[in-house]
């Protein structure tokens, strides 16, 4: 009998923190965390896949926000200039690694 793997809004956003909290503490590389999001993507119900994009991207753009929101304030704090640009797009090509190019294109839900 095949894993469900719940797709809820709430789901997602703890994958994804506990997968970032992995990576900040040293447990994970980012090397496993793509491997992780690979294999949990493939537990995913093909039927299921579009909301679970809808909620993964959704989750990843507003951390890039919150992140960027907290280094403006640490250099605005600290009167100094952004150390790294933001890497909104980074997240976004990543996810195009992670999901089949032809999922992407699909329209929203």
């Amino acid at each position: 009998m095949p894993q469900e793997i719940s797709v809820s809004y709430q789901a997602i956003k703890s994958k994804v923190y506990r997968l970032i909290d992995a990576l900040v503490v040293g447990e994970k590389t980012e090397s496993e965390i793509q491997e992780s999001i690979r294999r949990w993507w493939e537990l995913i119900h093909p039927a299921d896949r579009p909301i679970a994009q809808k909620y993964l991207l959704i989750v990843l753009e507003r951390s890039c926000l919150a992140l960027d929101a907290v280094e403006g304030s640490l250099m605005q704090a600290t009167q100094k200039e952004a150390i790294r640009p933001p890497e909104t797009s980074k997240v976004l090509k990543m996810m195009g690694r992670v999901v089949k190019p032809t999922a992407l294109s699909s329209p929203p839900i």
